[in-house]
C-alpha cells in the first residue's frame, strides 16, 4: 500500500463507487470474485454460524454490500431478524429486496458508516463483516470498532470478519501479492489486476491477521480462531 492514509478515499468516494457496483455484488457465485475462495468462505461462515444460531436470532451484517453474506446465512438457518448497514442505499435496497423474497419479514436497513451506528448493548447474536473492515484508517480507528462490536454482542454472541489481511514480513507479503495479482489477471488479464489493485492502493487501510486476532483479545472476546486463509485473504470469528 502506498497511498498515506490522510490521502485515502473518503468515504462519499466509496459510496460513490459502490453505488455502481450493485449488479456486480448481487451474485452469491461471482459478486466477491476479486475475493480468492470467495464461496468457500460464505459456506465457511454460514455453516459455522448455522451450529449457534437459531430461529429469530439477531444478525447485524455491516457493509453489508448486496447482501451476500446474510442471504448465505439464511441458506442454513432461518428466519432471522436481519439489520443491515452499508454506506449505499443502492446496495441496501438490494440486499432488502433479495432477503425479502426469502421469506424474512424482519429486515432493517440503515444507510450510514457502520463506525456512526449506536446501537444498544446486547443487540445481536452474530456480526457478519465481508470486505468491510479494510476500510477502517489508523489503529485508533481499529480499536474503537472493535469495542463497538463486543458492546453490540450479545453473550456468547460472535463476530465473522472475512477481509484482506497482508502479513507483516515484507517477503512473506511480497510473494503473496505477486500470486494475488496472479490471481486477478486469471479473472481478467493484466488491465482487471490494475484496476483492483488501483482501488485497494486508494481505498483500503488492511491490517495483518495477528494485528486483528490481538485485537479481538484485547478487546475481550473470550475465544477466537481463524476459519480460512489463502494468500492476502483471511476469514476468522470471535465469541464475546
Amino acid at each position: 500500500m502506498t497511498t498515506a492514509l490522510e490521502n485515502k478515499s473518503t468515504t462519499t468516494e466509496i459510496r460513490a463507487r459502490f453505488d455502481q457496483e450493485v449488479e456486480r455484488f448481487s451474485c452469491l457465485e461471482t459478486g466477491q470474485q476479486a475475493t480468492i475462495d470467495a464461496v468457500l468462505v460464505l459456506d465457511l461462515v454460514a455453516q459455522t454460524s448455522a451450529m449457534h444460531l437459531h430461529p429469530h436470532d439477531t444478525v447485524l451484517d455491516i457493509g453489508c454490500g448486496a447482501g451476500n453474506f446474510t442471504l448465505r446465512v439464511l441458506q442454513d438457518v432461518s428466519p432471522l431478524q436481519c439489520h443491515l448497514v452499508d454506506l449505499s442505499q443502492s446496495m441496501l435496497t438490494r440486499a432488502e429486496e433479495r432477503i425479502r423474497k426469502m421469506g424474512i419479514a424482519s429486515v432493517h436497513t440503515y444507510q450510514s458508516d457502520f463506525r456512526a451506528s449506536s446501537f444498544g448493548e446486547s443487540s445481536f447474536d452474530c456480526i457478519l463483516a465481508g470486505a468491510v473492515l479494510h476500510h477502517l484508517r489508523d489503529h485508533e480507528d481499529w480499536k474503537l470498532a472493535f469495542k463497538r462490536f463486543h458492546t453490540w454482542l450479545k453473550p456468547g454472541g460472535r463476530i465473522y470478519v472475512s477481509d484482506l489481511a497482508y502479513f507483516e514480513v515484507p517477503d512473506a507479503q511480497n510473494v503473496m501479492w505477486k500470486r494475488y495479482g496472479e490471481y486477478l489477471e486469471s479473472l481478467g488479464g493484466k488491465e482487471y489486476r490494475s484496476k483492483v489493485f488501483a482501488y485497494i492502493d486508494k481505498e483500503d487501510s488492511p491490517r495483518s491477521l495477528p494485528f486483528q486476532l490481538d485485537l479481538l483479545k484485547s478487546t475481550g472476546f473470550s475465544n477466537y480462531d481463524v476459519l480460512h486463509r489463502n494468500s492476502v485473504f483471511a476469514c476468522y470469528f470471535g465469541v464475546k
